[in-house]
């Protein structure tokens, strides 16, 4: 059915239709209930190319992750969970997520600006955020809309959602130290991500604020895969004085962590303890029971999808809380491998 169609079997003017579909302000709220209602009874879909082309628009909003090897073996866990808050968001508003993949050979910058030039995007969402992002400065010198799922230095005034790692890493060091620990070392990213050097930090302020010295011997930075964390355990196993406990900066690292302890004949939990960042399917069958942390990925898409559209003038009435800078909270999840220091 057309819009015309859908005019005439109202009796109403195809641009009073139009601009009640659109809602637009100047239409009386019984015309335009009426006319919502027909066109969902009707089955009346909106030819999105035509309205593209006259608004000025797209109605799409575009995702962008780096498909590097982490992305690859871990983003189904992730994303899809993310993917998923954002959508239910924007269907509210007929609005579609466009998943715009970097390649791990591309640079993130050129990706953005290629993206940008196409004009095929009303807004972006980016993640994987460096300390200094150009992304973020080309963005706000454009005017395009955006959120980061991550902080930056860059940027100054822009929305972004990010996880509590000052947080996590504060509880884990001190929940350790509790159990009798000193030597608690870090696995850390070796990729330059801002998460990187916020958790690294937290890391070492968690540490000064028990009187501990931050050794960077112990600091050991590497691939977030299952092999990334066998090879992290394998260099702290190698050390002249081995950690008695660890964190992990995600919980990918566990799976190989626990299985390079078992080759050398230690157990996880007994002989060194271990904390992971994120709950997730996998770490659940992990024995001992991994600690970590649990938060809702549904729920971070939520926020991130509307602290953007609060940032585009055509949804504000919706959004109007303006600039979102969110710490997002992490739950605690005691498990079994962080038992007190044996003696």
């Amino acid at each position: 059915m057309s819009i015309k169609e859908l005019a005439q079997q109202l009796n109403i003017s195809i641009g009073t239709v139009s601009r009640a579909l659109n809602g637009r302000a100047d239409v009386n709220p019984e015309t335009r209930k009426r006319v919502l209602a027909a066109a969902d009874a009707m089955g009346y879909v909106a030819n999105q190319s035509g309205r593209s082309l006259r608004q000025g628009t797209t109605n799409v909003i575009g995702f962008t992750i780096e498909t590097n090897v982490e992305t690859r073996t871990q983003g189904d866990t992730f994303f899809m969970s993310v993917f998923d808050g954002v959508q239910m968001v924007f269907a509210r508003h007929k609005l579609d997520l466009v998943v715009l993949p970097c390649a791990s050979e591309d640079d993130p910058f050129d990706h953005v600006r290629r993206v940008v030039s196409r004009q095929f995007a009303d807004g972006l969402i980016l993640s994987a955020t460096q300390r200094q992002d150009p992304r973020i400065d080309y963005l706000i010198e454009r005017g395009i809309p955006f959120v980061t799922l991550g902080r930056s230095l860059s940027g100054g005034e822009h929305s972004w959602i990010d996880m509590d790692f000052e947080g996590i890493a504060a509880q884990s060091v001190a929940r350790l130290v509790a159990g009798g620990h000193r030597r608690i070392a870090l696995a850390n990213t070796e990729r330059g991500i801002n998460l990187s050097f916020v958790f690294e930090e937290a890391y070492r302020a968690a540490l000064a604020a028990h009187g501990i010295a931050y050794d960077p011997d112990i600091v050991i930075r590497g691939e977030i895969t299952e092999l990334g964390g066998y090879r992290v355990c394998d260099r702290l196993l190698a050390l002249p004085e081995p950690p008695t406990a660890v964190v992990l900066v995600n919980e990918s690292l566990a799976m190989g962590f626990y299985r390079r302890l078992l080759d050398a004949g230690l157990t996880p939990g007994r002989d060194m303890a271990i904390i992971g960042l994120r709950q997730s399917p996998q770490s659940r069958f992990l024995s001992p029971a991994l600690t970590c942390y649990r938060l809702s990925l549904h729920d971070v898409g939520v926020e991130l999808a509307q602290s953007l559209l609060a940032t585009m003038p055509a949804y504000r009435d919706h959004y109007p809380q303006g600039v979102t800078q969110k710490i997002w909270p992490m739950e605690l999840v005691p498990g079994e491998s962080d038992p007190p220091l044996r003696t």
